[in-house]
C-alpha cells in the first residue's frame, strides 16, 4: 500500500487522515471534525464519518481504529463528534463488539497531546464538550502511565511540548520536548516515519506567553513520510492547526538558518487559508493595503518542488471572509509559483457543490493528487460505454 494523505470536506475546520507505507498501513488521524449534518443521512453535507471508517483498518476484534490521533488544538472545528465516533476511557469498556461496523467506535490506540496548548487556550476560549472529553482521556492516560500500565492500546499517550512549571518533568519516555524529532507510533518505533515538533514553543515571559495564547497556539509537526525504506524523504507534510502570525513569526526566528526544517511538499494552510497566519493586519478593514508579515511568509514559504499547499476550508470566494481569506490564498499561489507547485481547497475538490475527500499519494517520486473518485468512476464509465452505431 502506498503511503498517503487524505484531507476530508469538513468546512472550515480539520479533519486529516496519514496512512503509512508499512506492512500495518499505519493511521494517523490529525484532528476530526464530524458535525452534526455530517451524521445526519437527511442532510446535504458530506458524511465524512464514513469517508474515514472505509479507510480505516480493523484490528482482531473486528474493530475500526487509528494508531494515534493528534489533536493540534481544542477548538470545536477540530475535536468535533470525538464523543460520537470515538471510544474513550479503558478498552476494557469498549461495548460495541456487536454492533454493526458502522456503528462502532473508533479506537484511538495512541494520543498526541499537548497539554501547552491546552492551557493557553482555555485562557481565552470556553472548552467544547468534546475538547473537555479528550482533555479527561489524556489525563487519565498519563495517569495509567504513572502507574506504569498506560504500554497498551488504548491506554499510551505521546506529550507533544513540555507543560509549565515542571508538570511534565515526571514523563521523560512519553516527553517529545519542542525541536526533536520522533518516529515512535503506538509504542514502536516505523522506519516509514519521522516528525519533528516545531510548536509550541515555551514562552520567554509573561507577554510572550499572553502572544501566544492569543494566536491560537497549536501543535506544528513536520512529518518526513517514506514511500518506501529505501527513500524515507519521499514527502514532507506540514501541518500546523490554526497557529496564526506571531506563532510562525517565533518558529521562523528559531529556524531561519536551518530553514529546510521547515520545508514541505504538503502545507496544510494554518487556520483554514486565514490572512492572519500571514499578517497582524485585518483584510476585511484594510484590503489590499494589510501587510505580510515577512518572517512568517518565509516559515511558510519553504515549498520543495511541485508542492501542494491545502486548503481545508470552505470555498474561497472573492471577498472580505476571513478564513478562508482569498488574499492568504494569492500569497500561497505566489509562494508555489517559484516551486511549480499547486494549490488546493478542500471545499473545491473536485467541485464546490459536491466536495469529496482530497487524497494525496506518496510515491518515490513524490506527492501526486490522486483524482477524485467520482471522477474515477465516470473516466471508467466513458471507457466501458458501447460505441454508437
Amino acid at each position: 500500500m502506498s503511503a498517503s494523505i487524505t484531507f476530508f470536506p469538513v468546512g472550515c475546520g480539520d479533519m486529516t487522515l496519514v496512512r503509512l507505507a508499512d506492512s500495518n498501513a499505519t493511521a494517523v488521524l490529525v484532528d476530526v471534525n464530524i458535525r452534526t449534518a455530517a451524521d445526519d443521512p437527511d442532510d446535504a453535507a458530506r458524511d465524512v464519518a464514513g469517508d474515514l471508517r472505509e479507510r480505516l483498518p480493523r484490528d482482531a476484534q473486528g474493530r475500526p481504529y487509528v494508531d494515534a490521533f493528534l489533536l493540534s488544538h481544542p477548538d470545536k472545528d477540530h475535536c468535533s463528534g470525538l464523543e460520537t465516533h470515538f471510544h474513550l476511557g479503558p478498552l476494557s469498556d469498549y461495548t460495541d463488539d456487536k454492533k454493526p461496523d458502522a456503528e462502532k467506535k473508533i479506537v484511538i490506540r495512541e494520543i498526541w497531546s499537548s497539554p501547552l496548548v491546552f492551557r493557553r487556550a482555555s485562557k481565552h476560549h470556553t472548552l467544547c464538550s468534546d475538547a473537555k472529553a479528550f482533555n479527561r482521556e489524556a489525563k487519565r492516560r498519563v495517569q495509567c502511565f504513572r502507574d506504569g500500565i498506560g504500554n497498551a492500546d488504548g491506554e499510551r499517550i505521546l506529550i507533544l511540548g513540555e507543560d509549565e512549571n515542571g508538570k511534565t518533568d515526571d514523563l521523560g519516555a512519553i516527553l517529545v520536548r519542542a525541536g526533536e524529532y520522533f518516529n515512535r507510533i503506538n509504542g514502536n518505533a516505523n522506519a516509514h516515519f519521522q516528525a519533528h515538533l516545531l510548536a509550541p514553543l515555551p514562552c520567554q515571559d509573561d507577554d510572550d506567553e499572553e502572544l501566544l495564547s492569543k494566536n491560537h497556539s497549536s501543535t506544528i509537526l513536520n512529518m518526513q513520510l517514506a514511500s518506501s525504506t529505501l527513500r524515507p524523504d519521499s514527502c514532507r507534510f506540514l501541518t500546523g492547526g490554526d497557529a496564526e502570525v506571531a506563532i510562525w513569526e517565533r518558529v521562523w526566528e528559531r529556524h531561519k538558518h536551518t530553514p529546510d526544517v521547515l520545508a514541505y511538499d504538503v502545507l496544510q494552510a494554518p487556520h483554514h487559508c486565514s490572512w492572519h497566519s500571514l499578517s497582524y493586519d485585518s483584510w476585511s478593514q484594510l484590503g489590499e493595503e494589510a501587510k505580510v508579515a515577512p518572517d512568517a511568509r518565509a516559515a511558510l514559504g519553504q515549498a520543495r518542488f511541485g508542492a501542494f499547499v491545502v486548503a481545508s476550508s470552505k470555498p474561497i470566494k472573492d471577498d472580505d471572509a476571513d478564513p478562508p481569506c482569498i488574499r492568504a490564498k494569492r500569497e500561497y499561489q505566489d509562494i508555489l509559483s517559484s516551486a511549480s507547485g499547486m494549490f488546493l481547497c478542500t471545499g473545491e475538490h473536485p467541485k464546490s457543490w459536491a466536495p469529496e475527500p482530497l487524497e494525496i499519494e506518496i510515491t518515490a517520486a513524490g506527492a501526486r493528487k490522486k483524482a477524485a473518485r467520482s471522477s474515477a468512476v465516470a473516466s471508467v464509465a466513458a471507457a466501458a460505454a458501447p460505441r454508437a452505431g
